[in-house]
């Protein structure tokens, strides 16, 4: 509800932020590595820094882009100043990355934790069943796993680096393929350390604010960089000091490394391990190593499953999908998005027998999705870019869509599943577009000038002086009651708050085009009308609020501190004792978080 003067709680800050961010963009090299040796063996190491290099690029550019886009940056968001058309392509994009992401990283937790090869395939699949199963209830903080597991995942990375450092040599190291076309393949095949910026720029909408900034002007650029900047630093370096510890192993290895490419991470801790402190420690540490990386990997599962029921509910909120899949569970998650971000996965891991075919599959999602964010960017006049910006946007951009074209060329599995998914939802767009009566209407400039959004001002309330009341209640409570007693004998306003629950769990969510409205929800409108008429009676201001969120307690919070409020007052909750577990107790989240200047009433 921004356009009524409300804003999304801004309270990720930059820790946080970069934890999420390192859950995905840091597992990276959990693959990446064994993946550059069965590519090239032991003449990778300059694909691996070359991957490395160009992943900070994309880096420096996600920073920029973070800057320009307070409010959300992703691909979504960032093309559709430009085109509608591009922002869904882009979408879609993204929508075949989480659902490769889901499908591979829950194969690579497989292989850390050593399941037998004839079963992984299956593992995975109850693995993605299960992950489903959890968000159906609406499992809100998915990133939490990730935040707790990002320090023990960068202490392996370190401890790795350290046991490895008094044994890095150049004595194994071999040239590179003289044919530029071949090295050019081989760098193509191994870039999977992209994916995850995409969901930091999504988030910029809910960081928090730099210190020179206010929620009418707001600016995230420092706490956007200091999320991004050490995350990247840290896996540029850490994969490619990895990479070499990797090619320092004496070639009588080389069979070892290339049987066990998919827990690579794992092989070099024994290793190194045994080096140093004898066959025992060697075989702890891998079972250690093995199980934190299994355990991040297993996170990153359930976050690439999240975000995708969050980002295609996102676009059927938008209309650019049928209104079906905007149909909510008992825990307010949407139905179809679910169904269809648990099934997606499932057929790419039961079509695929190993993880090399999933790197393609993976690849050709998330650098399209990537590559249609910069060149939309680059390309925008609008975008107050410095021309230096401009100009290393535009390089990032023609690499990466030289790659995105490669990947289409070199692996046709890849370019028929990014087919199938565009195919689809256009398909399904189309027909969304055509079920509401929507026509497809080429206009000049100046005849769309005239029906834009921005000509027409935000409606504000006049408010008379007195004490504030909010209560906020789920149907009709005695709460509500008591409150409209309390405004009455305060001669107070009372703003009556309905918050539509949706358990969406994708970065950066807003919300739809036009503003939802009260009227349009049974449930909310009953209570509205009853409120309305029973101050009218006694003589009482009511000013009804509606939203919808994934988070209620952080909306209620919100609301409060932006309105005003003097008294808050809440309903105690009847929920079961599963759903409390999975999904947090409202009353209590508030009763922790509200200022102690603003009274707080419980009513049972």
């Amino acid at each position: 509800m921004e356009s009524a003067g409300v804003h999304r709680p801004r309270n990720l800050d930059w820790k946080r932020a970069a934890a999420l961010l390192y859950g995905d963009w840091g597992t990276s090299k959990a693959y990446v590595i064994g993946l550059a040796f069965i590519t090239a063996g032991y003449a990778s190491l300059p694909i691996i820094v070359a991957v490395c290099l160009l992943t900070a690029l994309v880096g420096y550019n996600y920073i920029v882009i973070c800057k320009h886009f307070p409010d959300g940056g992703g691909v979504y968001s960032a093309a559709r100043k430009q085109s509608a058309f591009l922002a869904i392509l882009g979408a879609l994009l993204l929508v075949a990355n989480f659902t490769v992401t889901a499908a591979m990283s829950g194969w690579a937790a497989m292989s850390y934790f050593r399941v037998p090869k004839e079963w992984v395939g299956l593992a995975t699949i109850l693995v993605i069943l299960l992950v489903a199963v959890i968000n159906g209830f609406g499992a809100k903080h998915s990133g939490s796993m990730a935040v707790i597991l990002a320090l023990p995942m960068v202490f392996i990375v370190l401890a790795i680096i350290g046991l490895s450092l008094p044994h890095l040599t150049q004595a194994h190291l071999e040239p590179t393929h003289s044919s530029f076309r071949q090295n050019w393949v081989s760098f193509v095949g191994v870039i999977l350390a992209l994916s995850g910026v995409e969901a930091i720029a999504n988030l910029t909408g809910v960081m928090r604010l730099d210190r020179d900034s206010s929620m009418e002007n707001p600016k995230v650029s420092e706490t956007a960089k200091k999320a991004i900047l050490p995350v990247a630093i840290e896996v540029v370096l850490g994969t490619t000091l990895l990479g070499w510890a990797m090619l320092s192993l004496d070639k009588s290895n080389a069979q070892l490394l290339h049987d066990r490419w998919e827990d690579m991470m794992s092989v070099l801790a024994q290793q190194y391990a045994t080096l140093n402190f004898g066959p025992s420690a060697g075989k702890t540490l891998g079972i250690i190593v093995g199980v934190v990386v299994g355990l991040l990997l297993l996170s990153a599962v359930n976050t690439a499953v999240a975000a995708l029921i969050g980002l295609v509910y996102m676009m059927a909120r938008d209309g650019e999908m049928p209104k079906s899949f905007t149909r909510l569970n008992l825990h307010g998650v949407p139905r179809i998005p679910l169904i269809l971000a648990t099934l997606g996965p499932i057929l790419v891991v039961a079509f695929t027998s190993r993880l090399e075919s999933l790197a393609g599959l993976y690849a050709i999602g998330v650098v399209g999705a990537i590559t249609v964010n910069l060149g939309s960017c680059c390309w925008n006049k609008l975008l107050p870019l410095k021309w230096y910006e401009r100009a290393i946007m535009g390089f990032s951009f023609l690499v990466l869509f030289a790659v995105e074209i490669t990947l289409a060329k070199t692996k046709p599995d890849a370019l028929f599943f990014a087919v199938c998914v565009l195919g689809t939802g256009f398909g399904l767009r189309a027909y969304a577009q055509k079920r509401a009566g929507l026509q497809t209407l080429t206009v000049a400039r100046e005849v769309a000038a005239h029906v834009s959004p921005s000509l027409f001002p935000d409606f504000k309330f006049s408010f008379s002086p007195g004490q504030k009341i909010l209560v906020a209640a789920r149907g009709n409570t005695p709460v509500l009651k008591f409150a409209l007693e309390e405004a009455q004998l305060r001669q107070g306003m009372l703003y009556v708050l309905y918050v539509k629950e949706i358990a969406v769990a994708f970065p950066g969510f807003r919300e739809a085009p036009e503003p939802q409205k009260w009227q349009n929800d049974d449930t909310a409108s009953a209570i509205m009308y009853s409120m309305l008429d029973q101050g009218k009676k006694v003589g009482v201001t009511v000013i009804p609020l509606y939203t919808v969120s994934d988070s209620p307690a952080d909306t209620i919070l919100d609301l409060t501190a932006t309105l005003g409020i003097d008294i808050l007052m809440l309903g105690t909750s009847h929920r079961t004792r599963l759903t409390n577990l999975l999904r947090g107790n409202v009353v209590v989240e508030v009763a922790k978080n509200l200022p102690e200047n603003i009274q707080l009433i419980i009513h049972s």
